[in-house]
């Protein structure tokens, strides 16, 4: 069954698709909630009207979609939870999380929008946001062990100075046996 999309859905498609779906999912659940409408002739006419008319408001949602997209380019989350001896997680590190994560960091996401594999275990990850349905932006994020020191970089680069003062130590003690 054909059918043409009036609002987004999840793992479906966008706003003014045409798809494809067994027509009792079109017929008892799509039709009905208003999701859907069935690609008749005149329906698809009156879509490509419709998309005509449109497309410079489409151009504008897609640009502020990518503006989303570059501002999350730089975003790192490190998440800390609940961890087992073995480094297993009590459940799992799922998109409600990360989107709680970039809400605390000023950007309001839908949790649906975000997709993650499972992650059960202590380590580095990558979740992607699907902001449009030509836009998509890429998280990288740490699940750590709740209460466990967040390790930065700056204590390697303390470490440069003191193997520079240690010759310096060395030369003194050989001045010292002189």
């Amino acid at each position: 069954m054909e059918i043409i999309l009036k609002e987004d859905v999840i793992g479906l498609g966008y706003k003014n698709d045409i798809v494809n779906v067994k027509s009792g999912y079109g017929r008892n659940f799509l039709i009905p909630t208003g999701k859907a409408v069935i690609a008749s002739d005149s329906a698809k006419k009156v879509l490509a009207e419709n998309l005509r008319q449109q497309a410079v408001k489409l151009a504008k949602i897609k640009a502020e979609a990518q503006a989303v997209a570059d501002k999350l380019a730089g975003v790192s989350l490190t998440i800390a939870t609940k961890v087992s001896n073995s480094g297993v997680i009590y459940g799992s590190v799922n998109s409600l999380q990360i989107a709680d994560e970039l809400k605390a960091l000023g950007f309001d996401i839908d949790r649906k929008k975000i997709v993650v594999k499972d992650v059960k275990t202590v380590g580095d990850f990558v979740a992607v946001v699907k902001l449009h349905k030509e836009v998509t932006a890429e998280i990288p994020f740490k699940v750590i062990a709740e209460g466990a020191p967040v390790v930065e970089e700056a204590p390697a680069a303390e470490e440069a100075p003191a193997a520079v003062e240690a010759p310096a130590a060395e030369e003194v003690a050989e001045e010292a046996a002189e």
